[in-house]
């Protein structure tokens, strides 16, 4: 039994994306592996697959990570969600979606708005270098053009180094997904 190349890339290309945000650990990029190959490889033993792809990403990023600077965009793009954090913005990073960040920002107290961003929002950032950042006022409400919240965001961003512009309803964050990662 073997898989075809193009399910062998996808599922090449789903470790790769897990295992590079630097946000999910072991288990959870063991069972979505196993999740993708009982959907798309059936035949496959997804117990003696998944150890190989999990493995071969882990190498691949520490292969390339040697050549990272001591600081990377990720490294600056924590810096700059701490400092919002720090003004009572509510940060929720790598969500399934936006409920739960809706959740965290009606649960906390008098917060001044959210910042989140969603799994898939790191998964293309890996891969095309755009993180899409998501600014909401405290009422779930999107910030707008030259608002003071947005332009607090964006200062801040650039201050950090990392270019960003507000595009219909978010902020496009240019940036190397260079993250360090243990598993």
């Amino acid at each position: 039994m073997h898989v075809d190349e193009r399910t062998a890339r996808e599922l090449r290309g789903l470790a790769r994306v897990l295992v590079r945000s630097g946000y999910a650990d072991h288990a959870g990029i063991t069972a979505a592996l196993t999740e993708a190959v009982q959907e798309d490889a059936p035949s496959m033993d997804a117990t003696a697959l998944v150890p190989l792809l999990l493995g071969e990403a882990v190498m691949d990023l520490n292969q390339e990570a040697v050549g990272w600077p001591a600081i990377t965009d990720p490294d600056r793009l924590d810096d700059v969600l701490g400092e919002l954090a720090a003004l009572g913005l509510v940060v929720v990073r790598y969500t399934t979606d936006h409920h739960i960040a809706r959740k965290a920002l009606e649960s906390a107290d008098d917060p001044r708005g959210l910042v989140f961003f969603t799994d898939t929002d790191v998964w293309h950032a890996v891969d095309f270098g755009m993180l899409e950042l998501k600014l909401w006022h405290p009422d779930t409400a999107n910030v707008a053009p030259g608002e003071p919240l947005l332009e607090d965001v964006l200062a801040l961003l650039h201050q950090h180094d990392l270019p960003a512009v507000f595009d219909e309803g978010r902020i496009e964050v240019t940036l190397n997904w260079q993250r360090r990662v243990n598993l």
